[in-house]
């Protein structure tokens, strides 16, 4: 049978194929909507203090139902400008931030400062590149943005979807932290430091000296187990000099804001378990393979010890080998 009749009439089989046509354009068209809409949102800010104001994140991995949406993330309002810290694991998530900022100040965002390079604190960039904003970071963030922010990229477009990842952009910092810097939002001075090799090469804490509240990014964890990209030895001494600032609370880089320097118990707990069992496997001749094993005690005081602790583990055993 054909499927277009005489007279210009439209056979059955015609019909539903323009069908599926006509329904796959909905779809399509749907999805977009939904995902415009959704940029229209605004992420759900808790102001802890006067014009601090924080956003806080999942503890989960990153994925496309959450949009990212696992790291804490924060704005800080002067009397001249803002400051943003970190801007969320996706462009849209940085959209909603940014929506957020809107709804409580018109005044320019001369800051977006990034505490360290890793995904879920970065891929929102973008929706602040055209802020006129001075991107600000560790003195290492953009060497470690150019090598690995391509891989990130690909790797997380598995997990998160074409949408959520065609509008990343890896935008590297143009003001460098070497060691410390002051910025002023006009009233208010932030204290900014960059610290050797720890969580990751190129960590960076940002202190409101107004408030005495220290974001402290992925040097500090809570609740969402530590995640180490950098050095197990060289964090536990950050850890011992981070005690000595004078902050009040903290906001880490996951989890809840807590008072300091009460917050970093738990965390020097974990890694000075994690380094003291795998050195110990190491005296008894043990291979890398039993590194997973080590800080098992821990397992029931974390979330997502499961998807981190193994490789947490086997950094520590190839670190502390070569003591």
């Amino acid at each position: 049978m054909r499927s277009s009749s005489r007279n210009g009439v439209v056979g059955p089989y015609a019909w539903r194929a323009v069908s599926r046509v006509l329904v796959a354009a909905l779809l399509a068209f749907a999805g977009a909507i939904a995902l415009a809409r959704a940029g229209e949102l605004t992420l759900p800010m808790r102001e802890i203090a006067p014009g601090l104001f924080v956003f806080t994140g999942g503890t989960a991995l990153m994925t496309q139902k959450n949009n990212g949406a696992i790291a804490n993330l924060g704005f800080i309002i002067g009397d001249d400008a803002v400051a943003v810290i970190d801007t969320g694991g996706s462009v849209l998530e940085g959209q909603q931030l940014l929506s957020a900022i809107r709804a409580r100040t018109d005044k320019p965002i001369r800051y977006v400062i990034n505490t360290h390079g890793h995904p879920d604190h970065v891929f929102g960039n973008a929706a602040f590149a055209r802020e006129g904003t001075t991107f600000v970071g560790h003195r290492n963030l953009p060497a470690a943005m150019a090598a690995r922010g391509p891989f990130y990229v690909d790797a997380f477009r598995r997990t998160m979807g074409d949408a959520l990842i065609d509008e990343v952009r890896i935008i590297p910092p143009t003001l460098l932290v070497d060691d410390t810097l002051e910025l002023d939002l006009g009233g208010r001075k932030l204290e900014l430091k960059a610290w050797p090799t720890s969580h990751s090469d190129n960590d960076l804490t940002v202190m409101d000296e107004r408030t005495k509240i220290l974001f402290a990014g992925d040097l500090v964890f809570l609740t969402h187990i530590p995640v180490m990209d950098g050095s197990i030895k060289g964090w536990l001494k950050t850890i011992a000099e981070l005690e000595s600032i004078s902050a009040e609370r903290v906001v880490p880089g996951h989890g809840p804001v807590a008072p300091w320097p009460a917050a970093l118990g738990d965390e020097r707990r974990y890694l000075t378990t994690l380094a003291t069992e795998v050195r110990a496997m190491i005296a008894r001749g043990e291979p890398i393979a039993a590194a997973a094993h080590a800080a098992a005690s821990e397992k029931s005081n974390w979330q997502l010890f499961d998807d981190y602790n193994a490789r947490n583990a086997t950094a520590a055993f190839s670190e502390i080998e070569w003591e």
